[in-house]
């Protein structure tokens, strides 16, 4: 079916002609006998000059036209040039050249090119621009590219752009024609995809077009390849996508002109020095042979991995059986070869020195690639380096969303093992299985736990909060009183009854609701009346205006005690926590392992140090052993940090520490459910229990607690771990941590637990800034005299 144009043609080479009436009047000898030649063959076909639209007629006068057009269509060219006569928009290709013939006839019998980039109502468009130039005279850009695209014998599509001759055109108008102004062109301009609207301006078949046009084209297969290849890798869900590689192969086929072609990735883990499989719906590698994974050291050769991964060069096999013969026993040929594969490239996807992965191109033919159709790789890598780069982004960034929703934020030390599951979660969803994330567990890992307490912390409280209600209730009493004062009404009476009685109830014992008591007392009773009193005006609403000036207006309450109380509390988890988190900085440098550190009234901080944590380094006891000592480093500086701070502290609250020494592996797991390590097992449990009730444990037969301020509490179980912490602090006594206080001491037995002991030794404290030699130590007590002076 033709489509709708605003031209109609008329096939004429009168315009063509034209040049040779003129050679024959104004040309060289050469020329005039030329140009008579030439016109005689035509006059005996008078139409040619007048025009035609039958298509057919071309092939009627094909022997005189091929006589005609010698100088157009040169045959000395013909095995070279590709080209052919021809009318805009249309598919005719008549008097094609040799070269373009014989890729017509490699195309299969039958074969009809048809012009790419056609989009509906786009020739319209074009065909009116070309009116609005070449014969209104306006100035638009109208060129755009047009392709064929032709399969070889071979069946790979090769890409032809097509560059026009209109030299023998003319353009004549019809009776449908109209004529344009500006005031049209602005508009047409303004609506270019209303193609009704162009219809009404330039309408249909209005304008004749006479003549006929050459097609000059050009084989431009690669750079379409190369063009193609990078929109593939730019393209969003490619893994997802079911065409992705098979565009993407066809592509490369068309690239290397070579039919059996086939292409794979493989990604670069340099952590673990191995070759990963790109999970993708059609993606292989034909290297791990449907692998999830496997070590560099079994996937490639010597000559492979060194020209690879250390090199970053191709690493090219022309001819498989001659290296399979060379190296019939190693697996990488071996396995190449039982998959067909006869000559391949393997193509390191580096960027800044950094290995990403590899791409595969394989073939089934000898030396269809070699060295040489290597160096084409060059012109896409950067742009197959960007798409992995980018797909690696996009891959890290959603593992971070998975571990986000599943996990919360997880510790470095143990990220990579979530960065596993996250990606099986990944892979499970590519390939259409149910995706769930599975709870992580370590095994046979040594735990450390320590805290730094904050002593009396919640007698401290209370007393900030008895003090600030006693300042409010009686604010509030002095107010009521001066009311009554001034009328003797009977409900202030009774406001101040109940008034008096929480001041009672809070300067005797502060229980667990009164506190809530007095505030909803205050707000539902209390503060409607004194706004009633405020609108009296005079010195009522000055009373109610100078207690309300000492009111919170964010905890609509009396807030100075609590505050100074909430802000030492602050100060001081702020103080510890910096610390320790910088100081585990170093500590993650000796020997990856998993921490976390959580704020109550204090800071507590569990450690668990193991070969299943730290999979890439060999795991020895001696690290076990200088985390242990840089535990009881840490805690000595956090006291002293505390103690530093303390002067400055607008309530003055102690601190005691603890260290618990668990000497048997145990086996933690994430807790999905809890967002949280905990221990796993029924025995590995008893550790938790320890934990959470060590700091309430008393000395054996005394009223005694464990935890004291200026002592640091290690408690054990073993005789081992007894001596091994004797030998630490015999040590650090020497680098100023603690005094020679050094005390045994047996436990009260706690529910469930029972012989447990502990070594109790007393820190040394330095004032903060002062340097060695000079720098001097002191015990609690003299700390404690210190501070006070």
């Amino acid at each position: 079916m033709e489509k709708e144009l605003p031209l109609q043609y008329l096939i004429s080479f009168d315009k063509y002609l034209r040049a040779y009436d003129r050679m024959a009047v104004e040309g060289s000898a050469f020329e005039q006998e030329k140009a008579r030649r030439i016109l005689e063959a035509q006059a005996p076909f008078p139409e040619l000059r007048e025009g035609f639209s039958e298509v057919d007629k071309l092939d009627t006068h094909k022997e005189v036209l091929q006589f005609i057009l010698q100088d157009a269509f040169s045959a000395v060219l013909s095995e070279n040039e590709i080209k052919a006569l021809t009318f805009p928009y249309k598919n005719i290709l008549f008097s094609p050249s040799a070269r373009l013939k014989a890729i017509l006839d490699n195309a299969g019998e039958g074969f009809v090119p048809d012009l790419r980039n056609r989009e509906e109502g786009f020739d319209y468009i074009m065909a009116c621009t070309v009116i609005l130039n070449f014969y209104y005279g306006y100035q638009f850009d109208f060129s755009r590219p047009y392709f064929f695209e032709i399969p070889d014998s071979e069946g790979v599509v090769r890409h032809y752009r097509i560059m026009y001759n209109a030299d023998f055109l003319e353009l004549i108008p019809t009776g449908t024609a109209v004529d344009i102004t500006p005031e049209d062109v602005d508009e047409l301009l303004e609506r270019p995809e209303d193609i009704e609207f162009w219809k009404t301006k330039i309408p249909p078949r209005s304008f004749i077009v006479k003549g006929f046009a050459i097609a000059n084209m050009f084989d431009v297969t690669n750079d379409q390849s190369i063009s193609t290849i990078k929109s593939k890798l730019i393209s969003s869900d490619k893994r997802g996508s079911d065409r992705f590689m098979k565009d993407l192969q066809d592509t490369f086929r068309s690239f290397f002109r070579q039919k059996d072609i086939q292409v794979g990735f493989i990604t670069y883990n340099a952590k673990r020095d191995r070759l990963e499989r790109v999970h993708g719906k059609g993606i292989e590698s034909f290297i791990l042979k449907g692998l999830d994974a496997e070590d560099c050291s079994q996937a490639f050769c010597d000559g492979s991995y060194e020209k690879l991964i250390q090199d970053q060069g191709y690493f090219v096999v022309p001819d498989m059986d001659k290296y399979k013969a060379v190296s019939e026993s190693h697996p990488f040929y071996a396995g190449l070869y039982e998959q067909g594969i006869r000559s391949a490239i393997f193509a390191p996807i580096a960027e800044g020195g950094e290995m990403l992965g590899v791409l595969e191109v394989v073939s089934g033919v000898p030396n269809a690639l070699n060295g040489v159709n290597a160096t084409k790789l060059d012109d896409v890598m950067p742009y197959i380096v960007s798409a992995v780069q980018r797909s690696k982004i996009e891959e890290e960034n959603l593992i971070d969303a998975i571990i986000q929703h599943e996990c919360t934020t997880v510790h470095d030390s143990v990220l990579w093992r979530f960065q596993e599951e996250a990606r099986r979660f990944i892979i499970d969803q590519l390939e259409g299985r149910e995706p769930g994330f599975r709870e992580i567990s370590f095994d046979q890992v040594y735990p450390l736990y320590g805290q730094t307490d904050i002593k009396e912390s919640s007698t401290a409280r209370n007393e900030a909060i008895q003090r600030d209600l006693m300042i409010q209730l009686s604010g509030i009493r002095n107010v009521l009183s001066e009311a009554l004062d001034l009328e003797n009404l009977p409900v202030f009476e009774e406001l101040i009854f109940r008034v008096d009685r929480y001041v009672r109830e809070v300067g005797e014992v502060l229980h667990t609701n009164t506190e809530q008591l007095v505030f909803n007392f205050i707000q539902e009773e209390i503060n409607p009346v004194f706004q009633h009193l405020k609108g009296r005006g005079g010195v009522l609403q000055t009373a109610v205006e100078a207690y309300e000036a000492g009111i919170d207006p964010t905890t609509q309450a009396y807030y100075d005690h609590r505050r100074n109380y909430d802000e030492s509390i602050m100060r001081i988890n702020k103080t510890m926590t910096s610390l320790l988190d910088h100081r585990q900085q170093d500590a993650q440098q000796m020997f990856p392992h998993y921490f976390e550190r959580y704020k109550t009234d204090g800071v507590e901080h569990n450690m668990y140090i193991g070969s299943s944590i730290a999979s890439e380094r060999e795991f020895d006891p001696l690290y076990l052993n200088n985390l242990r000592l840089w535990q009881l480093q840490v805690v000595c500086e956090m006291e002293n940090a505390h103690y530093n701070l303390k002067r400055d502290l607008a309530v003055p609250l102690d601190v005691a520490s603890l260290i618990l020494v668990h000497n048997t592996q145990l086996s933690i797991r994430f807790r999905m459910d809890e967002k949280r390590f905990d221990v796993d097992g029924t025995y590995n449990a008893r550790y938790e229990v320890i934990k959470k009730r060590i700091d309430k444990s008393y000395i054996k037969g005394t009223s005694e607690r464990l935890t004291q301020p200026g002592k640091l509490a290690i408690v054990y179980a073993q005789k081992s771990d007894e001596l091994e912490y004797l030998r630490y602090i015999a040590f650090l006594r020497t680098k100023g941590y603690f005094t020679s206080n050094v005390e045994i001491v047996e436990l009260e037995g706690l529910q469930g637990v029972t012989g447990l002991k502990a070594i109790r030794a007393e820190i040394l404290y330095s004032k903060e800034g002062e340097e060695e030699p000079e720098k001097e130590f002191y015990n609690y007590n003299d700390l404690m005299k210190t501070l006070e002076d």
